[in-house]
């Protein structure tokens, strides 16, 4: 089985392209749905105990816990060593179940897999990506997000053209769902080259 890294930075299109390979028929994990689902349950009480006051009705509160994490580099590290075991195990029992179904390609939906060197873990990367103004343009239009929140998150991500360097195969998004469903397929038809 081929396991592909699905990347990119914020606002470059990578949940939409995550779903374009669900439609081909392709296994697909999100590493956020992972975080989110283990915040509303396994992960919860040692959160809790790490950082009392952030789980409210048996869930992580993201907002509570961002303000004991964000700019607070050795209390997001503390977190991370919480977080991250339980999101490897979720990620291992997809790859296995995907495995047992006979599946010839798996993706692994990663905000941060070049960041965390998840690559080691993939056989190929694939970036999503597309220009910084359309980039902008999207973040910029999402609930409570402002220049400031956008400019520290792209801080902690790699840049895009460094992300390029590193990457297999490449989607750009800002040419319309069609093209990129196109490049979906081609990337698929390559990886069938690849074997297993």
């Amino acid at each position: 089985m081929i396991v592909l890294g699905l990347t990119g930075s914020i606002g470059m299109g990578k949940s939409t392209t995550g779903r374009l390979f669900a439609e081909a028929g392709v296994p697909v994990h999100d590493a956020d749905i992972a975080v989110h689902t283990l915040y509303a349950g396994k992960a919860a009480p040692a959160i809790e105990e790490a950082f009392p006051g952030t789980v409210v009705d048996g869930k992580v509160d993201r907002a509570v816990l961002a303000k004991h994490v964000v700019g607070k580099p050795e209390e997001l590290a503390r977190l991370e060593t919480i977080i991250h075991p339980l999101v490897r195990e979720v990620r291992d029992d997809f790859l296995a179940d995907a495995r047992a179904r006979l599946c010839p390609v798996a993706v692994l939906d990663v905000p941060l897999l070049l960041e965390t060197g998840g690559e080691a873990h993939v056989d190929a990367v694939v970036l999503v990506t597309t220009t910084p103004e359309i980039q902008r343009e999207r973040v910029l239009q999402r609930p409570e997000m402002t220049p400031e929140k956008l400019d520290a998150i792209l801080a902690r991500q790699m840049p895009d053209a460094e992300k390029r360097r590193h990457s297999h195969f490449l989607i750009e998004t800002g040419y319309g769902l069609e093209r990129a469903r196109r490049r979906v397929a081609a990337i698929l038809r390559a990886t069938a080259a690849m074997g297993g």
